[in-house]
C-alpha cells in the first residue's frame, strides 16, 4: 500500500459513505483513480468490507472490564472463536507472555459481568484468568 492508499483508506474510516467524487477531491485524483483503489484493496484484502456504526455500537457499556486468559494446550483458537460470539465480549486480543488472550468485556450489571466470567471461566481449555474493572478511560488523539 502506497501513501495514497493510506490516505483513502483515513477517509473511508472517517466516513465509508463518502462519495468518490468527494473522496477524489481530498485526494486530488480521479473518480476512476479511487474506485480503482478501492477495488484493488478489496480484491488484496485491505478492505475487508463496509459497516454501519449505531448509537448503541459507540456507547460505552455501565460495566467494562478486561480479563486475562491462560489457555492449557492448543485450543487459544478455539476458545476465541468461543469468546467472539459472546454478546458481552467487545474484543479479544491476542498477546504474548503471561497470558494468551486479553478479553474486553462490556455489561449493563456486575451481576451480568459475574455471570459472563463465571462462563468463560468454565469454557474447555481456559485454565486461569484475572480480572480488572475498568473505572474511567482517557483518550488520544487519533492519528491518521
Amino acid at each position: 500500500m502506497d501513501e495514497m492508499d493510506q490516505d483513502l483508506l483515513a477517509a473511508l474510516k472517517r466516513d465509508g459513505r463518502a462519495s468518490l467524487s468527494d473522496l477524489a477531491a481530498l485526494l486530488g485524483v480521479s473518480r476512476a483513480t479511487v474506485r480503482t483503489r478501492i477495488d484493488k484493496m478489496q480484491a488484496r484484502g485491505d478492505i475487508a468490507g463496509f459497516t454501519v456504526l449505531t448509537k448503541a455500537d459507540l456507547a460505552q457499556a455501565a460495566v467494562r472490564g478486561l480479563m486475562m486468559l491462560a489457555i492449557s494446550g492448543p485450543g487459544a483458537e478455539r476458545v476465541r472463536r468461543r469468546l467472539v460470539g459472546l454478546i458481552a465480549v467487545q474484543a479479544v486480543h491476542s498477546t504474548n507472555g503471561k497470558w494468551d488472550l486479553i478479553v474486553e468485556l462490556g455489561t449493563e450489571t456486575l451481576e451480568e459481568l459475574d455471570r459472563v466470567l463465571f462462563d468463560i471461566r468454565r469454557m474447555e481449555g481456559v485454565e486461569t484468568s484475572e480480572t480488572s474493572l475498568l473505572l474511567t478511560t482517557q483518550t488520544g488523539a487519533r492519528r491518521r
